[in-house]
């Protein structure tokens, strides 16, 4: 995946790199002199994505700190066997209606079954982001949803075992995205014996009663209140 910041939409790149291995994109551009405001694209497929963000410069010091720190899950411990190495580009999505936010259940095959997230997945060769989104809401939750706007970067860099049992340097690059749903359904998961074990629409008023993973906590103290009243805002404008 290629990073490319600018200082103002539109303008020429003031830095380009491929996002390597366990690399945090935010922690790169300080490195470069540049300080993350927000994203604003992200363009291509699976195999040629490039993210574009907005930034500033910062003007401070700068002490390279090298890779992401590597969380070890204690249950992964295998002595004598090597990690494969692996950086897997994904989209997800805070998925706002008139029932709630949309929310997805870790199934048993996650190191964290019982914590719940945003709906999202893998990105499939020849997809691009938004493609992405709408393919794993509907296999997650049986919803129909309009992706809006490309609202975060995220990453997160483990040793763990996989779904499938493989000890994995796994380096996760998740591409987040505000969307709506206009017709909403109670939720189903198609993608039966997955990652994903049960999914609901939470009220909008007790999104903070779920025990969210630690990831999609985050994501949504940084942009559910902002998202939640754009969607107020919207409806509002629909009706007169």
């Amino acid at each position: 995946m290629e990073i490319v910041g600018v200082e103002v939409g539109g303008g020429a790149p003031v830095f380009a790199f491929t996002l390597g291995h366990g690399e945090d994109p935010h922690q790169a551009s300080w490195e470069r002199g540049y300080k993350v405001i927000r994203p604003l694209s992200a363009s291509g497929t699976k195999d040629d994505l490039v993210v574009t963000l907005q930034v500033t410069p910062h003007r401070r010091p700068v002490v390279p700190r090298g890779p992401q720190r590597i969380r070890s899950l204690a249950q992964a411990g295998r002595p004598g066997v090597a990690p494969v190495v692996r950086q897997r580009l994904a989209a997800y999505s805070l998925v706002i209606s008139e029932r709630g936010i949309l929310a997805t259940e870790f199934s048993d095959r996650t190191a964290v079954p019982g914590l719940w997230s945003l709906p999202g997945g893998g990105i499939d060769e020849g997809e691009n982001p938004s493609q992405a989104v709408q393919r794993e809401v509907y296999e997650e939750t049986g919803q129909l949803v309009d992706v809006r706007q490309f609202i975060d970067l995220q990453t997160d860099h483990w040793i763990g075992l996989s779904p499938s049992g493989v000890l994995e340097d796994f380096h996760a690059v998740r591409l987040i995205y505000a969307a709506r749903c206009t017709d909403p359904t109670d939720p189903v998961v198609h993608d039966a014996g997955g990652t994903t074990a049960d999914s609901l629409w939470i009220p909008a008023d007790r999104w903070r009663d779920l025990p969210w993973a630690t990831g999609a906590r985050a994501l949504m103290m940084r942009h559910a209140t902002l998202q939640l009243r754009q969607w107020r805002f919207e409806r509002q404008r629909e009706r007169i």
